[in-house]
């Protein structure tokens, strides 16, 4: 059983230790906090070990600001974007892309080239990582193939000087700059249901129930298009598409209401 005096012992050491990080007992409390509020707000998508390809797919996120740099990645290491008091920058990275982009144009590339892109507002990605620091949140993004290249970036909300803020207050910092997706099937589904519902209710105006009749039976549950099915699961539940697009490993199955985009035979977007 510790002693008084190795108890006493013990918690100075662990203060000491915290104050050399210079984080203390309560910042780290308030962190974790912080990490499994973001992490259950948005999921997280796993990609395999040479970033070629998305192993699960979690939520769908949508720009809100313009001006996010991206790197290959194929490149060493991505760039690092900051957000701080609704200003969304690139720092020494976006110096080094308008360099590279101007030697480029003058016949001196760089020797090292890195294949980048400014992403704007309204173009989607994925998060693969949140990791929460003593002053900001990051997190790492990665997107889908645009012309066979995914690029990806880290993205930092840089905590005001001396503060750490509530889960909710991080919340709506992070959603100006990156929205949720909604689920599109879901919402579908629930314009089936309403259809259904109001064709119901004018069928028992029109029609008196009769005596001793049955109830009716149960709507079917409506088609339902979800990430990961393949091509064959989506035609079983819409049919075939009204067109094909076809960009090698990205297929676009179109209908009269709806875009399901595939890649390598896996569903990655309803629109």
């Amino acid at each position: 059983m510790f002693s008084r005096r190795r108890i006493i012992a013990l918690t100075s050491v662990s203060a000491i230790v915290f104050l050399c990080l210079g984080i203390s007992p309560r910042m780290a409390a308030q962190s974790a906090g912080l990490q499994q509020k973001l992490g259950a707000q948005y999921a997280l998508t796993k990609t395999t070990d040479d970033k070629t390809d998305i192993v699960t797919a979690g939520a769908i996120l949508i720009l809100q600001k313009d001006g996010l740099l991206m790197y290959s990645t194929t490149s060493a290491a991505p760039p690092q974007n900051t957000y701080k008091d609704g200003k969304l920058s690139q720092g020494a990275y976006g110096v080094h892309d308008k360099v590279q982009r101007f030697g480029s144009m003058l016949g001196h590339p760089s020797p090292h080239p890195v294949q980048t892109r400014t992403f704007v507002t309204g173009e989607k990605f994925w998060v693969t990582n949140i990791q929460v620091q003593p002053d900001g949140v990051v997190f790492m993004l990665f997107t889908d193939a645009i012309q066979d290249i995914r690029y990806y970036s880290t993205l930092k909300f840089i905590f005001a000087k001396g503060a750490t803020p509530t889960p909710d207050q991080m919340l709506s910092t992070v959603g100006e700059v990156l929205k949720i997706q909604p689920d599109d099937s879901a919402q579908q589904g629930d314009q089936a249901n309403q259809q259904q519902g109001a064709a119901a209710g004018d069928a028992n105006q029109q029609q008196p129930p009769a005596a001793d009749q049955p109830p009716p039976a149960p709507p079917a549950p409506p088609a339902t298009v979800q990430l990961g099915q393949t091509t064959d699961e989506v035609v079983a539940i819409l049919g075939q598409p009204d067109k094909i697009i076809n960009l090698g490993p990205k297929q676009i199955f179109v209908y009269k209401d709806l875009k399901v985009t595939f890649m390598k035979g896996k569903v990655t977007d309803a629109q």
